[in-house]
């Protein structure tokens, strides 16, 4: 069996994400060992300048161009280097820093215009024109940080043809319905959430009962009840994400839900830790159990192997990836390995 074929049947590649403009190599694939969560490097494409967050959709990889003229694009990642299917897509929006795939689209949230996009896939995986561009207004009192909109993320919502959009901005998170026949995305309603506390990104509780939002500004977690039938998100309280009395600066940055609905992991730069929280079984009331070092500087972004074994962060400053075994009693991870990746933004498995 040739080197091509045996790639095809294995069972899951890491696929990494990297600013191009400071020094990373674009996109990068890896094999996985899944029994030790160990990468190896394969191949990388510089195709598109700063490809900060990646989604995948069965061979197909999509990365954002986080740049003034945002764009994003779609490589086939069937063989060893991602091979990109057709030029960037413009997202009509400044400075992309997130993308979900769902029904026949893929959207982006656009941070630096605080807008969200939907553009088309077509039959072969490629991406069409946009058909739609979303534009939030408000601001928040951190003068510095949010003086307008900055949509953070977009995520199909579990249950129901929802989105859900993150705007640090205005310390809200939108909900959308994506109508696919059109390519729209229609407003359905806003959740406000804490003054200044600059929502970043969510997750999801397994059984799709809540939603976790992550908050860049101030270091905690808010719990929100979610109903799929009505679409709609109701805090219900924080969570801080670092010890109290923790002095160093810190910048929550991404959050992950384990599988089986016990363990919430978020990222926080600047304390340079993974936070485990401990979740009961109503999903509505995480508790911090301890912080771990990121093994690395900057960690932007987090990741479980699909096994759940394993645990993934991408440390943006200090340029690596390094991976954890989770203890299958507490949950907490141990660091196992790392590799490099300068500039690393984003890794995930699949």
């Amino acid at each position: 069996m040739g080197a091509e074929a045996v790639r095809a049947v294995r069972a899951v590649r890491a696929f990494i994400g990297s600013f191009t403009s400071a020094g990373g190599q674009g996109v990068l694939v890896a094999d996985v060992d899944e029994a030790t969560g160990a990468l190896t490097v394969t191949g990388a494409t510089d195709a598109v300048a700063d490809p900060s967050y990646l989604a995948l959709a069965g061979t197909v990889l999509y990365a954002v161009s986080e740049t003034e003229d945002g764009a994003a694009a779609a490589f086939d990642v069937s063989g060893a280097v991602p091979r990109p299917l057709g030029a960037p897509v413009a997202v009509r929006g400044a400075g992309p820093t997130h993308l979900t795939v769902t029904s026949g689209h893929v959207l982006t949230a656009n941070y630096g215009s605080g807008s969200v996009t939907a553009l088309p896939v077509a039959a072969d995986g490629s991406l069409g024109a946009t058909t739609d561009v979303a534009r939030h207004q408000g601001s928040g009192p951190v003068a510095d940080r949010q003086s307008g909109p900055h949509a953070h993320q977009i995520l199909a919502a579990p249950g129901g043809p929802w989105v859900t959009a993150v705007d640090l901005g205005t310390d809200s998170v939108r909900i959308y319905r994506l109508d696919a026949a059109a390519g729209t995305l229609r407003p359905h309603g806003e959740t406000a959430l804490g003054a200044g506390t600059g929502p970043r990104h969510l997750a999801f509780h397994p059984a799709g009962t809540h939603a976790y939002v992550l908050n860049e500004l101030v270091p905690t977690v808010t719990v929100c009840r979610w109903d799929a039938t009505e679409g709609t998100l109701e805090p219900l309280g924080e969570t801080r994400v670092v010890p109290d009395g923790a002095t160093a600066p810190s910048y929550p940055s991404a959050i992950v839900a384990a599988p089986d609905g016990r363990h919430l992991y978020a990222a926080v730069r600047g304390d340079d830790s993974i936070a485990v929280l401990a979740l009961d079984a109503s999903g509505e009331n995480p508790t911090l159990v301890t912080t771990v070092p990121s093994g690395g500087h900057w960690p932007r972004d987090l990741t479980l192997a699909p096994t759940a074994r394993h645990l993934y962060a991408a440390n943006e400053r200090s340029g690596d990836i390094t991976w954890f075994a989770l203890s299958p009693e507490t949950g907490i991870p141990h660091p196992t390995g790392s590799i490099p990746a300068p500039a690393a933004s984003c890794v995930l498995l699949g």
